[in-house]
């Protein structure tokens, strides 16, 4: 039988551990490593956590990165990019693959990559025990736990996107078939178990810790319970211990909430300065204490190998243009004005995070835009000087496209807030109102539509909204993404329509790329509705 390529390429270059980030991530090994004459001291456990971090932060960089997918599948995004560019991002905001039938391989590379990531985190758990940890067990379980969650959070992102995916928990190079869900989740749920009990309390930049994998294995038990109408995860946790793990984090009081919601995001705690060129910022920074968990980015990106920056961020830039401090990029993710209106006129939020075209006053020419709504993202998009230079690059960057440095934020503390409101804390009404607050707004009685619908206007962007609309079931989900609209494609009012069956026959999960299939001697079986 034949081998997944997914796992021969992993092979070749599972050691091959490049710089992820600042400090503890900036890691390149000097001489050659092989499985021989690694895996043996407390510097290559170190070494190797590194990788697995790197590994993580590469699934992001090419393909189409799950961030940006994940507001495209959504309400909150349409698919843009250029007028005169493919139609693959209207395929994934439609769920329509005959809006673009070549693009059976639109997440081909996220797979390879995915699978690269896991078999850096399998290796090191593989080699624990030949580690000469000179007596500190303090950190083997750190550096374990740092693991299984990378690994958790891995297979969470696949089984959202895929649902049925091989689940390769050791090194192998076996043509494996697809699990079942519940065996994806049961073991997403054990290593984030394991991780929670061996974690470290110490809060670091860019490092997994308990509160992380608790805050995880809030998310994880929200989505599978709500998916899958089941009532616990997999047997492994019930809803009144994931509860407690959450009260914990909330309770261990290392995090709290950034006072200004704006100051959470470069760009919109940023002021030009025309007469210095410059941008006075009252930006929170990197590692706030709002900051649960975040893949580290920084400038450091080039073409021979480092892939630091964050890659991503530029599909969500201005069509080709700036207007200071929001710089120029792609337009894959033009914003749905609906959620524009969805805030209340007084919630800081929706200044800080969306740009009104219109509103602001921007001189935008939509002639090159696909999907042009008038509104595009603020969090997370590249910042510009005033005199339209991109600030990646005039910091050292290779360029605005690969070297981006804003960190994706993973996981937020106010996420974990309404997670624990959700779940029916006792103190739910206060943690729902910490939230408002800080976003400029009066009381409003807590309970499971308000919920949602706050976490909708607090983390439109940020990767979450589809995947919290999928929990809510898939009929509810596809009724609430389907539109019949008008855009503006190259300036010229086009329908916009988006069908509920469509979704519906997808069950909400995207196609598995189909070079993978064939490469599988089709062991590997297409998700419903993807089939030409």
């Amino acid at each position: 039988m034949k081998s997944l390529k997914i796992y021969s390429i992993i092979v070749a270059g599972a050691l091959m551990l490049g710089s992820c980030s600042e400090s503890f991530l900036d890691s390149t090994p000097k001489t050659s490593l092989t499985d021989a004459n690694f895996y043996q001291t407390l510097e290559d456990a170190e070494l190797a956590i590194v990788g697995c971090y790197d590994g993580l932060q590469a699934v992001n960089q090419g393909g189409v990165s799950f961030p940006v997918a994940s507001e495209v599948f959504s309400d909150n995004c349409y698919g843009g990019t250029g007028n005169n560019d493919g139609y693959g991002y209207q395929l994934l905001d439609e769920f329509n693959l005959q809006r673009s039938p070549s693009d059976q391989n639109l997440f081909e590379q996220n797979w390879i990559d995915f699978y690269k990531a896991i078999y850096r985190v399998n290796m090191l758990l593989q080699k624990m025990d030949q580690i000469n940890w000179e007596g500190d067990d303090a950190k083997k379980n750190s550096i374990e736990a740092e693991a299984r969650f990378l690994r958790a959070f891995l297979y969470f992102d696949m089984v959202r996107l895929w649902e049925r995916v091989p689940l390769v928990i050791e090194p192998t190079e076996e043509n494996v078939p697809q699990a079942t869900p519940d065996e994806i989740y049961a073991q997403i749920a054990e290593d984030l178990l394991i991780a929670a009990e061996k974690g470290s309390g110490d809060v670091q930049p860019g490092r997994a810790n308990k509160w992380t994998a608790k805050s995880l294995l809030g998310r994880v038990f929200l989505f599978y319970t709500g998916y899958y109408n089941k009532a616990d995860l997999v047997g492994k946790a019930s809803k009144s211990e994931v509860l407690g793990h959450l009260e914990d984090v909330i309770s261990s009081t290392e995090y709290g909430l950034v006072e200004e919601f704006a100051n959470l995001w470069p760009a919109a705690s940023a002021t030009p300065v025309p007469e210095s060129n410059t941008l006075e910022s009252t930006y929170a920074g990197k590692d706030n204490q709002e900051t649960i968990f975040a893949i580290k980015h920084n400038i450091t990106s080039d073409y021979d190998g480092n892939t630091d920056g964050n890659h991503w961020m530029v599909m969500l830039g201005l069509r080709e243009q700036a207007f200071s401090p929001y710089g120029r990029g792609w337009g894959a993710g033009p914003v749905n004005p609906q959620l524009y209106n969805a805030y209340e006129e007084d919630d800081a939020r929706r200044t800080a995070s969306i740009i009104g075209i219109e509103e602001e006053g921007l001189a935008f020419d939509n002639s090159g835009q696909r999907g042009y709504t008038g509104y595009a993202n603020k969090k997370y998009i590249p910042l510009a000087l005033p005199d339209g230079s991109d600030v990646a690059a005039e910091n050292g960057a290779t360029n605005f496209m690969i070297g981006q440095f804003q960190d994706y934020v993973a996981i937020r503390y106010a996420d974990v807030l309404l997670m624990a409101a959700e779940l029916g804390s006792a103190n739910a009404q206060d943690y729902f109102d910490l939230v408002r607050d800080r976003a400029g707004l009066g009381a409003k009685t807590v309970n499971p539509a308000n919920i949602l619908e706050e976490r909708r206007l607090e983390f439109a962007f940020e990767g979450i909204r589809y995947w919290d609309l999928l929990r809510q079931g898939l009929e509810t989900a596809a009724a609430t993404i389907a539109e019949q609209t008008t855009v503006l494609d190259g300036g010229v009012e086009t329908s916009k329509v988006i069908n509920a069956q469509n979704i519906i026959d997808k069950r909400g999960f995207q196609m598995i790329p189909q070079n993978q299939i064939n490469l599988s001697d089709n062991v590997l079986k297409q998700n419903d509705g993807w089939s030409n």
